[in-house]
Order: structure tokens, then sequence, then C-alpha cells
């Protein structure tokens, strides 16, 4: 288990998690099984967003970007039938906002391009900042969509 680990080990997988290897290399690299690797991520994923959740709030940004960035859980909406999407496969959007001037990120929100996802992403925008602010809606050319 991750809590059995050196802290050195520990930070040499986030630093290979952060710089984007893949699992399997991280297990061959490190000799820490997958598994271990999975759960670390995932913890400290955790305690990444309750930083966010305590401490970006009240936020001073003149202007803020936003766009969703596209991806996949284990194949593409294309390629999954209802079970797969029953079991969370399929595609994902990643909604992010950006502050133009400070190039933080006060927020961001994974789940599906949809009204739902879109509204709880910019309801916790709002709730993050101290005034309204001037935001910009970035267009995807490829698609043709706007956000």
């Amino acid at each position: 288990m991750a809590n059995n680990l050196e802290t050195a080990k520990k930070e040499q997988i986030v630093s290979m998690l952060a710089e984007g290897s893949s699992i399997c290399a991280i297990e061959r690299i490190t000799g820490v099984h997958r598994d271990t690797v999975m759960r670390l991520g995932v913890r400290v994923g955790e305690e990444c967003l309750q930083i966010l959740d305590d401490k970006i709030r009240d936020l001073n940004c003149r202007q803020i970007e936003v766009d969703e960035i596209w991806g996949f859980i284990g194949k593409k909406a294309k390629n999954a039938d209802s079970g797969d999407r029953a079991a969370g496969l399929g595609d994902v959007w990643t909604f992010i906002a950006l502050d133009a001037d400070t190039k933080i990120i006060p927020t961001f929100k994974v789940g599906k391009r949809d009204s739902y996802h879109a509204k709880a992403f910019m309801d916790d925008l709002a709730g993050r900042l101290k005034n309204r602010v001037r935001a910009q809606i970035v267009k995807d050319v490829k698609s043709g969509y706007s956000t």
C-alpha cells in the first residue's frame, strides 16, 4: 500500500504521473505495483481537489477564458455499446477556466458535454470569484461548436 512507501518513492511516482508517464512505465521503473501507483495518484488528486476547494476562493480575476477538452475512458463513444456506457466508458469532457493574467486555473469540471455539467462548472467558477469578470468563450474551430 502507498502508506508503506518511502517519501522519496512517493515523490518519484507523483512526479512521473505529473509528467504524463503511463502507469505501466511507472511500475517498471519504480518497481511499485500499478494498483499502488493508482491509489497514490487518486489520493494525491483528492488532496489537491481539497486544497483547490479550500484555498481558491475570492479571486480578483479580470478576464477568464473557458474551454473544454475532449478525452475518453476505455474507448471512444462511437465504439461503446450500452453496457460500456453503463460502466462509465466512452467520451469525457474536461471543462476548464483560466485566468488570462495570472494563468491560474480556478476550477475545472469533468463530465459529459451537456448543460448539466456546463452549468455546474460555471456555477463553481462564479462561486470562486470576488466579482463579475469578462469571460472569453473559446470556439472550437474544428467542430464549429461554441461553449
